[in-house]
């Protein structure tokens, strides 16, 4: 799953993982429905930047995470009575990269934070601002902000 920084503030202070199970309940988390109402209320284009930034995102992890040269796709099973699989292909390593592969995971990944990926997340960031209409969006902007922002704008759509 592909979070911005305000959704992963929001979900770590509500005490839900993001794209994992949920500490408290041992579930999977809700569904995350600040990201679709702000995608629904935003215009067309601050949409489409959003989403462009999300599958870059996705994009530059997965070939970080599974290299062509190391690993190829191999069709999941398709269950009886189906004519194709609603399964993500799996992910095999080529012979002799079993030990590379296994160690790019999303966790080593975000440990080493290497500058594309810190690049990729604040554009994905400020796409998401922008569609909340934060025209002094930066970076550097603390967390405690965000979420003060994101509580008023519950409030006031919640009194809506």
């Amino acid at each position: 799953m592909t979070a911005s920084r305000s959704e992963s503030i929001h979900a770590c202070r509500s005490g839900v993982c993001i794209g994992a199970l949920s500490p408290r309940a041992g579930r999977p988390p809700r569904a995350r429905p600040w990201v679709d109402d702000v995608v629904a209320r935003a215009s067309p284009a601050r949409a489409q930047a959003i989403d462009c930034g999300a599958q870059r995102l996705a994009a530059l992890r997965d070939a970080w995470l599974n290299p062509p040269e190391w690993s190829q796709r191999e069709p999941e099973v398709v269950p009886l009575g189906m004519d194709h699989s609603p399964y993500p292909d799996r992910i095999v390593a080529k012979p002799g990269f079993e030990q590379e592969l296994a160690r790019r995971t999303l966790t080593n990944l975000y440990n080493q934070r290497p500058a594309w990926l810190a690049q990729a997340h604040e554009a994905l960031d400020a796409a998401v601002a922008a569609a909340y209409g934060w025209a002094d969006w930066t970076p550097q902007m603390p967390d405690d902000e965000i979420l003060r922002r994101l509580l008023a704008l519950n409030l006031q759509r919640g009194a809506a």
